[in-house]
């Protein structure tokens, strides 16, 4: 394979999963609970790209979308997450998943998520003035946020183990099958 074709193929690859990526944002206007899932979802289309160009055009891929669903996402809160968390761990936690010590690794992807989701709903809140968000949990809007981020912790102990699976079966499974390279 020449080194254009090469290069072709990585752009190919990453406007493919741009695409996609972006495609699942804007269907978060569309779809009940999309605001959640199809952030999770978008980011791991990024999967494809670590494996095939590496983290940095992964990481470029990631800027390209965040920056377009900022501008075209019906739902902010979506595009906020996406930005904040969903779209770069599946690129981070290749990284994070290197380290030995499990409780050591757990905890640093635990404190990742509470301040990127946090930093999030700060934004959303105060300064694109929706402190609307707050009031849907009713009086004890506080202590229903603080119940939400609890299952929100669990959902992402989930979220890790399902990009990790899904990371595992692109190398393994769909790469040599479909791809015809080595793993």
């Amino acid at each position: 394979m020449s080194r254009s074709s090469g290069k072709s193929t990585q752009v190919a690859l990453g406007g493919l999963a741009a695409a996609l990526s972006l495609l699942l944002m804007f269907l978060t206007g569309m779809i009940p609970f999309g605001d959640y899932a199809l952030p999770a979802f978008a980011g791991v289309v990024l999967l494809a790209n670590v494996v095939e160009n590496g983290r940095k055009t992964a990481l470029m891929v990631y800027v390209a979308v965040s920056l377009l669903a900022l501008f075209v996402v019906p739902s902010k809160e979506a595009a906020l997450l996406f930005v904040f968390f969903f779209g770069y761990y599946p690129i981070l936690q290749t990284l994070l998943d290197k380290i030995s010590v499990k409780i050591l690794r757990m905890a640093l992807k635990l404190v990742i998520f509470n301040t990127a989701v946090i930093a999030a709903y700060w934004i959303i809140i105060n300064l694109m003035g929706v402190a609307d968000i707050l009031d849907e949990f009713g009086p004890f809007g506080q202590y229903s946020a603080l119940a939400l981020l609890v299952f929100g912790n669990i959902f992402f102990v989930v979220y890790d183990n399902m990009v990790a699976n899904l990371y595992a079966a692109y190398i393994h499974w769909f790469r040599p099958r479909f791809l015809r390279r080595a793993g």
